[in-house]
Parts: C-alpha cells; sequence; structure tokens
C-alpha cells in the first residue's frame, strides 16, 4: 500500500498538480475578464498559444527563458489592451453584448489561429526544459521543472489574488466591476480600468503559455484544445471566483492525473466534462460566488 502511494501516486499528483498551477494561471485570465467585464473571451486560448510562440521565437534569437517569463507577459499587455478599446468596447454598450463580445472574440480566435500558422506553420516545436535533471523528494524522482513549475506558479497565483483583494488598485478593479456609474461620478476611468483588466487576463494566459512550452509540443490549435479546460475550470469554480477557479483547477487536474491510472487517457477529458454539467445541473453558480460578491 505504502509503495503504491509512494511510487504510482505520488507522481501523479505531482504531474497533475504541475499541471494544474499552469491551467489556473490561464483560467485567472478567463474569470477575471468575465468578472469584471461580463465578456466571455473566446480568444483566450489563442493569447495561450501566443506566448508559448513568442517565446520560442525569442529563445531562437537568444533570449533565455527566464528574461521570456517577464518579456512576453510586457508584449501581450498593450495588444489585450488594445484589443478591448478598438474592439469589445465597440460593442460593450449594446443590449446584446453577451452575444456580440462571444462572436467577436471568437472570429478574433479564428484569425489568430490561421495567422500562427502562416508565421510560425503547422509542425509542433518542441523547446527544451530550461531546468534539466530530476530530484529526489519522498523516495520519488521528479522532473525539476514540473517542481519549479509548482512553485513559481502558486507565488503567481497568490500574487494575482494579493492584487485584487489586497491592494488599492484591485478596489479600483471591483468597485468598477460592482458599480460602473458609481464609480465613475467619483472619477475613476472605468473603460479604461477595463481594458487594464483585459490585458492583465490576455498577459496571464501568455504567461501559461510560456510556461507549459517546455512540456507541451507548441503548435497552432494548442490554444483550441487547452481553452476547453480553462472554461471547465471557470465554470465548476464558479464564473469571476479566483478561490473558486484555483480550487477547481487543482480539483479537475488531479481528477485527470489519477484517473489516467485506471481508464484510458482519452477517457479523461469526458470525465472532466461530466463533473462540468453535474456541477451546471445541480449548482450552477459554481463552487463559489464572483469577483463582484467578493
Amino acid at each position: 500500500m505504502l509503495e503504491s502511494l509512494q511510487f504510482i501516486y505520488a507522481p501523479q499528483i505531482v504531474n497533475g498538480l504541475s499541471i494544474g498551477v499552469a491551467v489556473v494561471l490561464m483560467a485567472l485570465g478567463l474569470t477575471i475578464i468575465f468578472g469584471l467585464l461580463d465578456v466571455i473571451n473566446m480568444s483566450h486560448g489563442e493569447f495561450y498559444a501566443a506566448g508559448a510562440f513568442i517565446s520560442v521565437s525569442l529563445m531562437a534569437m537568444g533570449v533565455s527563458f527566464w528574461f521570456c517569463l517577464l518579456l512576453v507577459p510586457m508584449i501581450l499587455v498593450p495588444i489585450g489592451f488594445a484589443m478591448e478599446r478598438l474592439l469589445i468596447q465597440k460593442v460593450f454598450h449594446y443590449k446584446d453584448r453577451h452575444i456580440l463580445t462571444l462572436l467577436l472574440t471568437f472570429g478574433v480566435a479564428m484569425v489568430l489561429e490561421d495567422a500562427y500558422k502562416i508565421i510560425w506553420g503547422a509542425n509542433p516545436i518542441k523547446p527544451s526544459a530550461p531546468i534539466s535533471g530530476a530530484s529526489e523528494l519522498l523516495g520519488v524522482m521528479f522532473p525539476n521543472y514540473r517542481l519549479f513549475l509548482m512553485g513559481f506558479g502558486a507565488l503567481l497565483i497568490f500574487s494575482v489574488w494579493a492584487l485584487i483583494y489586497k491592494t488599492q488598485l484591485g478596489a479600483i478593479v471591483r468597485a468598477s466591476a460592482f458599480d460602473k456609474d458609481m464609480s465613475s461620478s467619483l472619477g475613476i476611468p472605468v473603460m479604461r480600468v477595463y481594458a487594464l483588466t483585459f490585458a492583465l487576463g490576455v498577459a496571464l494566459a501568455g504567461l501559461a503559455g510560456v510556461l507549459l512550452a517546455p512540456i507541451y509540443s507548441v503548435f497552432p490549435t494548442m490554444g483550441r484544445d487547452f481553452i476547453l479546460m480553462a472554461f471547465s475550470v471557470v465554470i465548476v469554480g464558479g464564473l469571476g471566483s479566483i478561490k473558486g477557479a484555483v480550487i477547481a483547477g487543482i480539483l479537475l487536474t488531479q481528477l485527470q492525473s489519477i484517473s489516467s491510472l485506471y481508464i484510458s487517457p482519452v477517457w479523461s477529458d469526458p470525465l472532466v466534462f461530466t463533473v462540468m454539467v453535474l456541477v451546471l445541473m445541480f449548482k450552477p453558480s459554481g463552487l463559489y460566488g464572483g469577483m463582484k460578491n467578493a
């Protein structure tokens, strides 16, 4: 029993956690954008892919992986800011803006995916991990990069939570989400706050792409594959809830990882979506309330 826990379950749990923190990082951007703007960003997965592609190109030019962790989000922030100001705000005041923004961001996703095929080609690219080797933990060898991913991802998640709930900037963001008109009357540039928040979500997606590029191959449709998991996390955790996204992300990735010991990996995604359907049936608001209610 102890050997099974040590050599079979522990590696699966570590693998699940390392992927889980990256999924949470991506889902955080998605849930922050929805929590503030009520916008379901269908292009979020393509910005995750953009982070991976940009980091691969920068590393090919000699830029270190560690500098990419800082540089790629900085590149994506003005792109996300411009997209919100030039596209989303154009339809933001319409009554049926939920449908319009969903279709608009879906169109952007299709354009970006084809652009990646033209620029980088359709063949997968596999960058090497910046940290090699493995470390022994409780008698089991774990890849050093996955251990780094867990620690760094957890630090980033805590930083985002602290930014939203423990700083004056976060209070301005939450006030703008709770009552747009009242915030405007107090002199808060609400539309600029919306654009910056959207840009923050895009930067988080790109950062997740940089972190996961050494684990998965980088290819044009990688965003489409990953966005389904991110949406499942956001729905199970509760739309707009940071705490819910963290807990749901860890639970669902652990479910995927552990279940692969007993069933074929092709059934892991249907299992996750079954959980999502059950949550929608019995607790449509998800595990926790949204950012506006925090």
